[in-house]
């Protein structure tokens, strides 16, 4: 989009924005009127309404004036400056330019990082060349293998054999290449709770051998700026071999992240669903034993049968379990909602006092995300 893109004599600041699609903005400059074709930052608007500081209708703001502005196609961020345009077809060429041109901002920075990361690699590679340029390449590898084989097994030696771990096959184009993702490996923290473990690193294509070895061992191949053959990939796919193959590190690596996340066990959170007060306290019979009951008023929420309960004493836990009845006068129910009463008995004697608190939970497993950050 060229800068002669026409923009009228007026701007709206943005001072908050909704869930709806609505915004509040002050009048700084011109006439806002209904039916303008405002942008701002990456969306538009046709003004279908405006309303005044008291919700009344209004066809147009004057400078100074606060206005609900109606009919944007997405929220604009609060604080985006709004720009009036000609036309809509106007708008959406100023909207697909910003958004080209955040997308090729993205582009460059990136590219940025990249450079920098490689030319921080190849110092590195240079450096710890330095004292291994008399062998030859299998005589290097023999050497490098061993170092880095003793960053990242060292930890697996005093755990135990059932502790997560993610073997890798690791291939680059070149040995440069090969190292210097052995040295952003070096960065993982051995005390994560996946441990890694580098089974085999070399140079060229991906093999039926490297396919064989990471399933016996259950592991993945991470491939820099290398190929698999047709046949290799079937092979991969037939054994459950995940085969991750870049030309770009750093996305080679959040492959490695998400696959490092997947390994671990969820985490587990409690979601409280409703809480009751214990207004009184009887027993039933049922059968030959008294049953004790509690009588209870929800305050939060609702009460789920089907979910877990704790009662809580004096901010004390005193039982945690299951419900064995839940009734709303005498009819048997599921949930009980806010300001009901209700009367429950729990699975197993517990003995209820007036002004305990009954609390309905659940608990919510989420998945966890590996705290490893290469620097990327």
């Amino acid at each position: 989009m060229r800068q002669s893109v026409a923009l009228n004599s007026y701007s709206v600041k943005i001072l908050s924005s909704f869930l709806s699609p609505v915004t509040t903005a002050i009048v700084q400059q011109g006439t806002l009127k209904h039916g303008t074709v405002l942008v701002a930052g990456k969306t538009w608007a046709k003004v279908r309404f405006l309303f005044d500081e008291n919700g009344r209708p209004v066809r147009e703001a004057r400078p100074s004036a606060a206005v609900e502005v109606v009919g944007w196609k997405d929220l604009p961020s609060a604080g985006e400056l709004l720009l009036e345009v000609e036309s809509e077809q106007r708008a959406k060429e100023v909207v697909e330019w910003r958004n080209y041109e955040e997308q090729r901002q993205k582009m460059v920075e990136e590219q940025s990082t990249i450079e920098l990361k490689q030319k921080q690699h190849l110092e590195q590679y240079r450096k710890e060349r330095e004292g291994l340029d008399h062998l030859s390449w299998r005589q290097r590898k023999s050497a490098l293998y061993r170092a880095n084989k003793s960053k990242f097994t060292r930890t697996s030696e005093r755990t135990q054999s059932d502790e997560l771990k993610l073997p890798l096959i690791i291939k680059g184009d070149v040995d440069g290449s090969v190292e210097a993702f052995l040295n952003i490996l070096d960065s993982y923290d051995a005390q994560e709770q996946c441990q890694l473990e580098v089974l085999h690193f070399g140079i060229g294509a991906i093999s039926e051998n490297d396919v064989n070895m990471a399933e016996i061992f259950s592991g993945s191949i991470y491939g820099f700026n290398v190929e698999a053959s047709k046949a290799v990939q079937q092979l991969a796919a037939k054994h459950g071999v995940p085969l991750h193959l870049h030309a770009v590190i750093y996305k080679l690596i959040d492959e490695l992240k998400n696959e490092l996340s997947a390994k671990l066990p969820p985490l587990t959170s409690e979601n409280v669903l409703g809480e009751a007060t214990v207004l009184a306290t009887f027993d039933i019979t049922v059968g030959k034993k008294k049953v004790p009951v509690a009588g209870c008023r929800v305050q939060k929420g609702q009460l789920d049968r089907r979910l877990k309960f704790r009662l809580v004493r004096e901010q004390d836990a005193v039982w945690e379990g299951s419900l064995a009845t839940l009734k709303h006068h005498k009819e048997d129910v599921l949930t009980v909602k806010v300001g009901m009463e209700c009367g429950l008995s729990t699975e197993g004697n517990v003995e209820f006092r007036p002004g305990d608190i009954v609390v309905c939970f659940e608990d919510v497993k989420m998945p966890q995300v590996t705290s490893w950050d290469p620097g990327f």
